[in-house]
């Protein structure tokens, strides 16, 4: 492959020096130590503060862990990335957040909803893809959209009163379907859709289309799960708010 920019997290790396491949940007390790210091020195209860903590570290261990490197080769292992962010360590970052005024609830949710929509498809549609290995900063737009409307769908979907159940888990049940979706055409497509893994797949035993089929699969699967587990974590609490309520 002709590299005529070299990608964020470094040239395609081959099996044998993956492990040497840790990302150790200072700036990046600087920005994740202060968020993650701050986060957890403003959390109020302990269990917000190991939510906080481990979201920080699992969105460190994405982008500063060799996973960086090999996203660079592997579609797969770039959907595993994603998805360790949005769907680990957006989700611990959101239970550690206060809760959004009752005023703003509603707008946030069907706005965080439809970016984080906007986002997951366009940065794995080809052209918008491809352009994250060609520019450091479309790489940073890219993962500060995906990261950043994660958490604050996460926040809706995790921290909404019960009186907001209904419109949670109508959000929830479009953002599964979404991921699902996207996820099933990833899977099912008949031809490689990235040109950047045409030569890069190979070195890790993979095909082109596997490497694809394999990421997915990773967005397809885990996605509907997690969705389905914040519906019945809502579900959970309106029940127990009414059985409260019948029973005063």
């Amino acid at each position: 492959m002709s590299i005529s920019h070299l990608p964020y997290c470094g040239s395609p790396p081959v099996p044998g020096e993956l492990l040497t491949r840790f990302n150790l940007d200072p700036v990046l390790i600087a920005l994740l130590l202060l968020l993650g210091a701050a986060h957890f020195a403003i959390s109020r209860t302990a269990g917000a503060r190991r939510c906080a903590l481990g979201g920080w570290l699992a969105a460190a261990a994405a982008f500063i862990s060799p996973l960086c490197a090999l996203s660079v080769s592997l579609f797969s292992a770039r959907i595993a990335q994603h998805m360790i962010l949005v769907l680990l360590a957006a989700p611990l970052i959101a239970l550690a957040l206060p809760r959004a005024s009752a005023r703003l609830a509603g707008r946030t949710l069907w706005s965080a909803t439809a970016v984080f929509f906007a986002a997951l498809w366009f940065w794995h549609m080809p052209l918008p893809y491809e352009a994250t290995f060609n520019s450091t900063g479309v790489y940073w737009m890219m993962h500060l959209t995906l990261f950043g409307s994660a958490i604050v769908l996460w926040r809706q979907l995790l921290q909404h009163g019960v009186e907001r159940t209904a419109e949670t888990l109508a959000a929830a049940a479009l953002s599964s379907m979404q991921m699902g979706l996207l996820g099933a055409v990833l899977t099912l497509a008949s031809h490689p859709l990235f040109a950047w893994h045409l030569t890069t797949a190979g070195a890790w035993g993979l095909t082109p289309l596997q490497d694809q089929q394999l990421g997915g699969t990773l967005m397809w699967v885990p996605g509907i799960l997690l969705f389905l587990w914040a519906s019945l974590r809502s579900l959970h609490r309106l029940w127990g708010s009414l059985e409260r309520g019948s029973s005063a």
